[in-house]
């Protein structure tokens, strides 16, 4: 999975498809605990996640907790259908924020930071 590190306060994560999911959230958790001083705002970009399971969705959770405790934000972007349709069913969409894509969810997190400046 790449990390991308837009800039010093946000980093742009590429999922893959399971069995990859895993490692990569694994990776980017670990990533996170090795940030210096205050993690930054993460973009989960999911255009290559055909499906998700339980665990993924453990996985989603355990990082927004993780970026919410350190005053930190998350933007899933890219979903598939098929995603989307699992993250409807489970309530998902009240709980994380989505966007169409990178860009929008640069935009957004910029303007929150600029509203927070």
């Amino acid at each position: 999975m790449p990390i991308n590190e837009w800039s010093e306060s946000i980093i742009i994560a590429e999922l893959s498809d399971e069995p990859s999911f895993s490692e990569d959230m694994d990776a980017l958790l670990r990533r996170l605990d090795d940030a210096p001083g205050g993690l930054p705002n993460v973009i989960v970009n999911a255009q290559s996640v055909s499906y998700m399971n339980s665990s993924n969705i453990a996985q989603l959770l355990k990082l927004r907790k993780k970026l919410l405790d350190n005053n930190a934000q998350l933007r899933i972007c890219s979903l598939s259908d098929r995603v989307w349709s699992t993250i409807l069913v489970t309530g998902l969409d009240k709980v994380f924020d989505f966007t169409d894509d990178i860009s929008t969810s640069l935009a957004s997190l910029h303007m929150q930071m600029d509203r927070e400046d």
